[in-house]
């Protein structure tokens, strides 16, 4: 048993060394094939547990699921309910607007029809008033023609200019500012003149514009008959002013200025815009161009300067009525001082009674609140005699 089988790394090795190895390399296998076989046991246990929790919560799942869906089939059995139930409560409410609608849209027809017919009849009125006012305009127009006749003649013309002047004069001025037709110291008429307060010069005004040369500037047809009838329009206008400048202006009783009352806005927008140089010679010439709205603000300025002077010479009685409204005021003040001092003491008065009603108030609620016996009654009945009246109570 002793001899050398085998040498390994020059180290020799008996059989029983080697009968030795032999078992413990066949133990240490079957103890590798046992651990593998415990480890594959635990796993295959490990995975049936696995399986079978996964089948538990497989289970729950479906039981959840099952109940949910149970759940659900109640919803929707309940949700189907509930939409017949808002079905037939819709149904019933579009019903109840549709007959209110159709009420309201035969209310609003029936108004709308009287409302036509009340338009209709008001329509007809109104084409009366049309036809009414056609007349008129018919009538108009043939007043326009003949104010058109008028402006042809150079006296009526005058005539119709001095009694548009005349008109403004009479609405604006007092009588007692303006005379018609008043002769002046060189013996020259001027169609009105106007007394300005604070000043004794008057202010003459003429009313006899040249329209011949207007007219033509309007009918001219060529440049020729244009500059012709412009040439006419400068020629009549210079002459005019210039005698209104020699004739209405005389110094100490005239003013310095003289008006010429143009008796149309359409004339004074022409002059202005197409003969400028007209105008500048007439304010050098001392003459002033005025149209009806330029004239009555003159009037306007007039009034003012009237109604100043007059308070002017009323200003001893208007100082004498405010002194007697100061001392109204005064007294009134006064009178107003005394009132308050009065209010005061009737209302410190009231105070003070209030004062009394709240202590009275207090001093009977605590009475209210005390609970007697009859011993204590006994013993308190002395001091509920006192003159003050419970002084223990009421301290």
């Amino acid at each position: 048993m002793e001899a050398i089988i085998l040498v390994i790394a020059g180290r020799p090795f008996s059989l029983l060394e080697l009968l030795l190895a032999g078992a413990g390399l066949a133990l240490c296998l079957l103890a590798m094939i046992a651990i593998a076989i415990w480890r594959s046991a635990r796993a295959s246990r490990a995975e049936a547990a696995a399986a079978a929790e996964r089948q538990r919560e497989l289970d729950d799942k479906m039981a959840g699921i099952n109940a949910a869906s149970a759940e659900l089939t109640g919803r929707l059995r309940q949700l189907g309910d509930m939409v017949a139930t808002r079905q037939s409560d819709l149904a019933r409410l579009m019903a109840e607007r549709l007959d209110a609608v159709g009420q309201c849209v035969g209310r609003e027809l029936e108004n709308t029809g009287r409302t036509t017919a009340d338009h209709l009849s008001k329509l007809g009125e109104r084409l009366a008033v049309i036809d009414a006012a056609q007349a008129r305009l018919t009538g108009l127009t043939e007043q326009v023609v003949s104010l058109k006749d008028i402006l042809a003649n150079k006296q009526a013309r005058g005539a119709f200019g001095q009694g548009r002047m005349e008109a403004i004069v009479r609405d604006g001025l007092p009588a007692s500012l303006y005379d018609f037709q008043f002769t002046l110291p060189n013996n020259s008429r001027p169609d009105c003149v106007i007394r300005i307060p604070g000043d004794e010069r008057l202010l003459a005004v003429d009313a006899k514009f040249p329209l011949e040369g207007f007219a033509a500037l309007r009918e001219a047809a060529s440049a020729e008959e244009r500059r012709i009838a412009q040439q006419r329009v400068r020629a009549d206008t210079l002459k005019h002013i210039r005698d209104i400048s020699e004739k209405y202006i005389c110094g100490g009783v005239t003013q310095d200025i003289a008006m010429m009352f143009v008796p149309s806005e359409a004339l004074y927008a022409d002059l202005n815009e197409f003969f400028e140089d007209m105008v500048q010679k007439a304010h050098r010439a001392q003459v002033m161009i005025v149209s009806p709205s330029l004239l009555m603000m003159a009037i306007q300025l007039l009034q003012t300067l009237a109604r100043d002077q007059q308070m002017q010479a009323q200003a001893h009685l208007i100082q004498r009525e405010v002194r007697s409204l100061l001392d109204d005021v005064r007294r009134l003040g006064e009178r107003a001082a005394k009132l308050d001092a009065h209010f005061r003491q009737a209302q410190d008065d009231v105070t003070q009674m209030m004062t009394s009603v709240d202590k009275i108030s207090r001093r009977g609620a605590k009475i209210d609140q005390l609970e007697f016996s009859e011993t204590s009654t006994q013993n308190a009945a002395p001091k509920i005699a006192a003159p003050r009246g419970l002084p223990d109570a009421a301290e």
